[in-house]
């Protein structure tokens, strides 16, 4: 059997690994920041009617411009956007890759700000678009200066921000995301794939859209919408920032099964976000619950909780496993990441946690 080195391999890649979260067969799976609740069986059964009617007509080209999808999307956004002002890929990832396709590339540089989405670097190194890292603050934040900073030592072209930050669950700071954006001539993106679970009233860098055509929010129907399944990402901009992803995008990349689930789940948006509520609520439970247990956590504006005091990543994240929970441990020296699960999870996952640290 032949190898990667037997393959005449692009340079760039050469030594390089694949994305790999675990994928075990566990009970209790909070390791990937999944919406853990299933989709409501009412909302499930019009996303198979949706479904069934798309397939009858699948031996026909999808719609390329996803127009149905993209209206409703803006309706879902609101901020006074319309349809042109939204862009929709299979997962904010192929947004992101999309967008470093028109506007990274070789010679080309991406600014981001670790510890954050581990996708952001690798998606830079598939594009050949160059890696920069930026400085953070004391507990994770990017003040204006900071970020400003971190922009006039790399002069990149693309700055990657995250709000919710994942793993940290830190918020940006509008101030932050509008200095980035004065201090830098390239695009700005603002990756908010966990922002409806930020506290309700907390800004978001849609606010800033108007008048500034280099800004993009990146969002997903992953998390809040529990669609991980289904691939569905999305974007808010300038409508001149699709016209580039045109450009790039492979034709038709947007299946009509798709396209039909998603717009059959924005239609039961109320159902569907009703999780939201009780997945903050179990959020805020694991912060309060893991300092009792003598953790460190980190206040978190997403669905899931970076907690440090962890003398051994390793063996805790294995002990756990051996319970058939599995978590992720995401680098971060001293620290694992935990899901907030339903309440069944979460319990599970605090008992077990429970009994191994009073050992």
């Amino acid at each position: 059997m032949a190898s990667l080195s037997d393959l005449p391999l692009r340079d760039s890649l050469r030594g390089k690994s694949p994305y790999g979260a675990p994928q075990i067969n566990v009970r209790y799976a909070l390791n990937v920041n999944e919406n853990t609740h299933p989709i409501p069986e009412p909302v499930a059964h019009d996303i198979v009617t949706s479904l069934a009617r798309a397939i009858l007509s699948v031996n026909r080209y999808p719609d390329r411009e996803f127009t149905e999808l993209r209206e409703r999307l803006a309706g879902y956004v609101g901020h006074g956007l319309t349809a042109e002002n939204i862009w929709a890929a299979n997962g904010s990832n192929e947004i992101l890759q999309q967008l470093l396709l028109a506007f990274g590339g070789p010679g080309r540089k991406v600014l981001g700000f670790p510890p954050s989405y581990s996708m952001h670097s690798i998606i830079a190194e598939i594009t050949d678009t160059q890696w920069v890292m930026g400085e953070r603050d004391a507990g994770y934040e990017i003040s204006p200066q900071t970020v400003v900073e971190s922009i006039r030592r790399t002069q990149p072209d693309v700055v990657f921000l995250c709000s919710p930050n994942n793993p940290t669950g830190t918020h940006l700071s509008l101030e932050t995301i509008a200095a980035a954006y004065d201090a830098c001539d390239g695009i700005v993106v603002v990756d908010e794939a966990y922002a409806e679970f930020a506290p309700d009233g907390a800004p978001s860098a849609l606010d800033l859209l108007e008048g500034r055509e280099r800004l993009v929010v990146s969002r997903t129907m992953s998390k809040a919408f529990a669609f991980a399944g289904a691939r569905v990402g999305y974007l808010a901009a300038d409508p001149v920032i699709a016209d580039a992803l045109r450009l790039v995008r492979l034709p038709y990349h947007l299946s009509a099964l798709t396209q039909a689930a998603a717009v059959a789940a924005l239609e039961h948006t109320p159902e569907m976000l009703a999780m939201v509520d009780d997945i903050r609520t179990q959020r805020d439970r694991l912060v309060v619950e893991l300092a009792a247990l003598g953790y460190t956590p980190l206040p978190s504006a997403s669905n899931f909780v970076l907690f440090g005091g962890v003398d051994d990543p390793k063996g805790l994240f294995e002990a756990l496993l051996e319970r058939d929970i599995l978590i992720r441990d995401v680098g971060i020296p001293h620290h694992l990441r935990v899901t907030a699960g339903t309440e069944a999870e979460t319990s599970a996952f605090l008992a077990a946690l429970a009994d191994l640290t009073t050992r």
